[in-house]
């Protein structure tokens, strides 16, 4: 079953390559999306694929690369679009 969700990620995640080892992570198990890091200095994301793979995703995200210290992982479950080819890091706020 393809499934969709909204994360945000809290605590120190930015400047850790928390970026591009999601981007990594969703490559290796075929996840669509994005990721990029927000002016309130967490991380953001959005996964499509399906529902296992998304959830190892998410579980990436709650202990990060080494160097981060993830501190909160906010998942909101959304309605599956299938709008994203491939898994991109998106720059700026």
């Amino acid at each position: 079953m393809k499934v969709r969700v909204h994360v945000f990620v809290s605590g120190r995640v930015q400047g850790v390559f928390f970026r591009s080892e999601t981007q990594y992570e969703a490559n290796r198990r075929n996840v669509s999306g994005w990721v990029r890091n927000t002016a309130d200095g967490r991380v953001e994301a959005v996964f499509e694929g399906e529902k296992e793979d998304v959830e190892k995703l998410i579980d990436f995200c709650r202990r990060g690369p080494p160097g981060a210290r993830v501190m909160k992982v906010d998942v909101r479950w959304e309605n599956y679009a299938g709008e994203f080819r491939g898994f991109r890091i998106r720059y700026g706020y």
